[in-house]
């Protein structure tokens, strides 16, 4: 039976870089978990949150999927929004999705995908929603805009979510970002969706 001796070996390598570096980290990340930021992301393996915005362990809670979704019937997603929003008092939930997202261009073909499909139906709703904008779209372009759109959609889930909206009425300070990231580039960029009411949330979905 293989052990993956090799990650463990990287594991103590990684672990005692940390300790060199600060001696009191582990000690101090143990004793309590105080993110003021919650991560939607995508499970894509070239998109880790922590190492994008260059943070620290306990710095980031976060909640990856394919394809960055937030469906309210999800109570996976919901119970960690839950948990960030009322037990670590996050600040800032951020949805961030790439360019080059497999589970949005997979929405895009007309393959049968099997399970994956009842998840995708997500997306390809978004693409319903905004059909008259990706029309005109050819290729690569109509595939970005459709990656931008599903963090667009997404970022409005969350803010309609009864956590969120509870959240605001009780006069939490909560922020909702929405944001793409290159893996050509290693770059964010910021799709204008810093919301931080219900009444802002209304206003976007009107745009």
């Amino acid at each position: 039976m293989k052990t993956l001796k090799h990650l463990f070996d990287r594991n103590e390598e990684w672990a005692d870089a940390i300790k060199l570096e600060q001696p009191d980290f582990f000690s101090q990340l143990s004793t309590q978990q105080s993110p003021e930021y919650l991560w939607i992301g995508c499970s894509d393996s070239r998109v880790p949150a922590n190492q994008i915005v260059n943070l620290l362990p306990g710095e980031v809670f976060v909640h990856r999927n394919i394809a960055n979704v937030v469906v309210h019937t999800d109570l996976n997603c919901l119970s960690v929004v839950q948990f960030a929003v009322e037990v670590l008092k996050v600040k800032h939930i951020i949805v961030c999705g790439h360019y080059g997202c497999g589970g949005v261009k997979a929405s895009m073909d007309d393959q049968h995908h099997g399970l994956i499909e009842n998840w995708l139906g997500h997306i390809k709703d978004v693409a319903r929603f905004h059909k008259d904008e990706l029309e005109p779209l050819i290729g690569e372009p109509r595939f970005d805009r459709l990656c931008e759109l599903n963090v667009i959609e997404q970022v409005i889930n969350v803010g309609s979510s009864t956590v969120v909206q509870g959240a605001w009425q009780q006069g939490a300070e909560l922020s909702l970002h929405g944001w793409i990231y290159s893996i050509k580039n290693g770059m964010l960029k910021d799709l204008d969706m810093c919301i931080n009411s219900a009444e802002q949330l209304q206003e976007k979905r009107c745009l």
